[in-house]
């Protein structure tokens, strides 16, 4: 039952993405239709693929959280912002590029087993801390997904390439607004998870988390100054860009990189 579960949504996550992609090559029937038509099977894609991540995450021994695990959790909370943005906002682009990527951690985690546990009675606080997690790593992600799409839009205004894709984006103003309203709240939400695990891990800076802890500051520090700078200075186009960038990789170095050396490379 799983299996299939999960084998429609990554179908209806493909089938939303080839309506936006005839809705962006000007198909008449998809033109003619409400956005919130064309992203209803992305919306039902979202709501399996969580039912799909409940049933594999919680299992009978424990919380279920490997590597890709994690990445399938993240990809779907993306998802679900990227599909309710574009229901007001101009962001089917990023949806063709993200619900895609979310089919595919959707298959790969299903043929994937789990490696990490929490077992049941593991302290709330850090359940709690794994939740924040995510939530910030997705926050952050659709951060930095928004700003390669604002980097692709000011490379189109420099060049003088004002049409065909830059008419399917909200206007430059807007991104960049949009960009520092997710930045901001993926970096509270970042705060939130290093406290927390500063609180209720017993050792931050243990051998098979220092780099984790380390790499997860250094974001945290490369945002607190973006913010700065956008406050103080008016921080915006490439500035941002490549700080917002600088930022996640360090995130996802931080997390991706060690679940993956810790449950691939190293043996223990």
């Amino acid at each position: 039952m799983d299996a299939i579960t999960g084998l429609i949504a990554f179908t209806l996550y493909l089938v939303s993405t080839l309506g936006l992609l005839l809705r962006l090559k000007g198909e008449i029937f998809f033109n003619q239709k409400p956005i919130e038509y064309i992203l209803m099977p992305g919306f039902a894609a979202v709501i399996l693929h969580a039912f799909v991540l409940y049933k594999s995450l919680f299992s009978a021994n424990g919380f279920q959280f490997g590597f890709f695990d994690a990445a399938s959790s993240v990809a779907m909370v993306i998802s679900l912002l990227v599909l309710l943005m574009s229901i007001k906002r101009r962001t089917e682009i990023i949806a063709m590029v993200i619900l895609p990527i979310s089919a595919i951690t959707l298959l790969t985690q299903s043929m994937s087993p789990s490696s990490y546990m929490l077992p049941y009675d593991a302290p709330q606080g850090l359940k709690i801390h794994v939740l924040v997690s995510i939530i910030a790593y997705s926050l952050l992600g659709f951060a930095a997904c928004m700003s390669i799409v604002l980097s692709l839009q000011n490379s189109m205004l420099h060049n003088h390439h004002p049409g065909g894709l830059m008419k399917k984006l909200p206007p430059l103003q807007i991104m960049e607004k949009l960009l520092f309203d997710f930045i901001f709240a993926g970096f509270i939400g970042l705060t939130l998870a290093l406290l927390s695990g500063f609180v209720f891990l017993e050792d931050l800076f243990a051998q098979h988390l220092v780099h984790k802890t380390v790499l997860s500051i250094v974001a945290w520090l490369v945002f607190a100054i973006l913010l700065i700078g956008r406050f103080t200075i008016g921080w915006r186009g490439r500035t941002a860009i490549r700080w917002t960038l600088s930022g996640f990789a360090s995130l996802m170095l931080a997390y991706f990189g060690s679940k993956f050396v810790l449950e691939f490379i190293v043996i223990t």
